[in-house]
């Protein structure tokens, strides 16, 4: 099965390589992408295969720098460097990329924040998901202390939400993110998608919730 899974693919990329490289080169996306890269915004997402930023967005080639990683958290800023594929992402963007715009994508059913929430799936004690789930632990405690008692699938939404919250306020540790902000105007925001419903909801930081995105 899982070689069949792989053929898929590759006949899949046939597809794409006809649609995009055997024609004219300069007639098509990446004829046109082939020098730098300008995307304007980067979107941190979530690893899970049903939450594509591009095909959510409907975002074209070039369109959006993309990191996605378990429950589309953001780690506080440390200073030394070190092995931070994450941090290194919203660094280049921020800075070699000078994006206007950094989206925090959240979505419902997040097998990450369930794990931080319930402790629930199959997730390797003091493993690599245990620890980084951490990250967003204060966004835990906040949701257990104004929700305690409601279902366990509620106390997950409230995770899923109250983490992009924790996120946006990490992002703005970092000194580059803070300074672009306020040197050339960079633009933070939080937003939810409810894969159950399609519906997108927006952080409000006005009210210390989320609206529906109007469309």
């Amino acid at each position: 099965m899982a070689k069949m899974d792989i053929l898929r693919l590759m006949a899949g990329f046939r597809k794409f390589r006809e649609r995009h490289f055997e024609t004219v080169a300069e007639d098509t996306y990446f004829g046109k992408l082939a020098g730098p890269q300008h995307p304007k915004t980067l979107i941190i997402g979530c690893s899970d295969s049903r939450v594509d930023p591009a095909l959510i967005t409907s975002a074209a080639p070039g369109e959006i720098f993309v990191v996605r990683n378990v429950a589309n958290l953001v780690p506080p800023y440390e200073k030394g460097g070190g092995f931070h594929g994450v941090s290194a992402a919203i660094e280049f963007a921020v800075v070699n990329l000078q994006v206007e715009n950094v989206i925090i994508l959240g979505h419902r059913q997040c097998g990450g924040i369930r794990a931080l929430m319930l402790n629930e799936g199959n997730v390797v004690p003091n493993g690599f998901v245990s620890q980084w789930v951490k990250i967003a632990e204060q966004a835990k405690v906040n949701v257990l202390k104004k929700h305690a008692g409601e279902d366990d699938e509620d106390l997950c939404r409230h995770g899923e939400l109250e983490s992009i919250r924790c996120s946006l306020t990490n992002l703005k540790t970092f000194p580059f993110v803070e300074d672009a902000i306020q040197k050339r105007g960079l633009t933070l925001m939080g937003i939810y998608f409810d894969l159950e419903s399609g519906q997108l909801l927006e952080c409000d930081s006005e009210s210390d919730g989320f609206r529906n995105v109007e469309l």
